[in-house]
């Protein structure tokens, strides 16, 4: 009985730490690439030189009825679309002042985030779609293919006029994790675009995450597995675009097993039709931050697909410290992805990661805080090696990151990673 209720304590306490998340977000740490290298203001689109930030957003949430919260954790059955402006709470901030501070390991001021403005600019019909069998073929109904039709068009119509404004004609998708908010996800997805200098055109994919309650957790992890036709649909009009040259999708947490689940699919349907994923994706990069995925999952249902070959470059961050991990870990009773160590990939699994030779682990020092599960833009290490791996497409042990080799594809930095000494 003692045993039994322990059990429980521990469970419950569990969860406490993996819900656990900051009620006033503000810019996330200066990078450590800033530290030498300023970030300036002629690397920035100049009509991207404003205190505000607006990215595109994407979700399948339900709409919220409590004031300040557009979407909260309940499921739509219909991906709605808009622009999320992002400010901060210093209304009278100059964008002179967010450069200099932009610079700085301690600022000066206050940069806590504030969600100025949600514009919901349209929704994609109910799904599932209804359809109708044709000569023993499956076909839409009409009518939903011309209403899904426009509305493909009028967001990748946004996207286009974003991708003027930059040099580099590329689209940063980001899935985030567990218990994650629409307000989090947009807030974690403006500091990292900040800091990238503002290229490419942001999309936050915000699925129905943060539930409440005892079973929060396991209810996240069920809505992630809904959320998984809609992310297809929301890829299939991205690869769709002509104007975007290159993806990169950087997902989090619960989030990557949203998106490998996602693009394990998407890769077996365009094989299956003849194609060439590589060629059709367009994923230049897929980053899985501290992924809470069982290994012996990734290796039998990605690794035995052949998933890596459809990417550029597969980049995996992973943590010995991180706690939320280590506690799903206790949970689920397997070996989490996240805490993946060089012993615990056996001499077969390191000829497949060899082979296909696109695939880096990379270990990262303990994050401040005591979790430890967002390090990929908390810790200013570990941040600008994102930055540069998805600004200048740098391979690990490259000038732009110049990673420490570990055993096989591991690699390694440090606190003062790209900080000159």
């Amino acid at each position: 009985m003692f045993f039994h209720f322990t059990g429980k304590c521990y469970i419950f306490l569990s969860l406490l730490v993996l819900s656990a998340c900051s009620s006033n977000p503000t810019l996330m740490p200066t990078p450590n690439v800033f530290v030498n290298t300023h970030y300036l203001e002629n690397d920035i689109p100049e009509a991207l030189r404003e205190t505000s930030m607006e990215l595109i957003y994407v979700t399948d949430r339900g709409t919220s009825q409590k004031k300040n919260i557009t979407y909260d954790a309940s499921r739509s059955s219909s991906i709605a679309y808009g622009v999320a402006k992002v400010n901060f709470g210093d209304k009278s901030l100059p964008w002179s002042e967010l450069l200099a501070q932009s610079n700085l390991q301690e600022r000066s001021a206050d940069l806590t985030y504030v969600l100025e403005q949600v514009d919901e600019q349209g929704r994609f019909p109910l799904s599932p779609y209804k359809f109708k069998i044709v000569e023993d073929r499956l076909q839409i109904d009409e009518e939903i293919l011309e209403r899904k039709s426009f509305h493909e068009n009028r967001l990748n119509s946004q996207i286009n006029q974003r991708l003027k404004n930059s040099n580099k004609k590329d689209v940063i998708l980001f899935v985030h994790g567990f218990n994650n908010t629409f307000n989090e996800s947009v807030f974690t997805l403006a500091g990292i675009w900040h800091f990238m200098k503002r290229q490419g055109v942001p999309v936050v994919y915000s699925w129905p995450a943060a539930a409440k309650g005892f079973n929060a957790y396991f209810a996240d992890k069920e809505s992630g597995q809904f959320t998984i036709f809609h992310l297809k649909e929301t890829l299939r009009l991205l690869f769709k675009n002509p104007e975007i040259e290159k993806i990169h999708i950087i997902a989090h947490s619960r989030g990557t097993d949203v998106v490998t689940t996602t693009l394990r699919e998407l890769i077996i349907e365009n094989r299956a039709s003849g194609g060439n994923p590589r060629k059709y994706l367009r994923i230049e990069n897929l980053i899985l931050a501290a992924p809470d995925l069982d290994f012996g999952i990734i290796k039998q249902r990605l690794m035995a697909e052949q998933f890596g070959p459809a990417f550029g470059k597969i980049t995996i961050y992973t943590s010995q410290e991180d706690s939320a991990l280590g506690i799903s870990q206790w949970l689920t009773n397997g070996l989490s992805f996240g805490r993946l160590n060089t012993k615990d990939v056996n001499k077969n699994e390191q000829n497949i990661f060899n082979s296909v030779g696109n695939v880096s682990l990379i270990k990262v020092p303990k994050s401040g805080g005591f979790i430890g599960h967002d390090y990929f833009h908390s810790n200013p290490a570990v941040s600008s090696d994102l930055i540069n791996l998805i600004l200048y497409n740098a391979a690990p042990g490259s000038k732009e990151r110049p990673l420490k080799k570990l055993e096989n594809n591991f690699w390694s930095l440090g606190f003062d990673y790209l900080i000159d000494k």
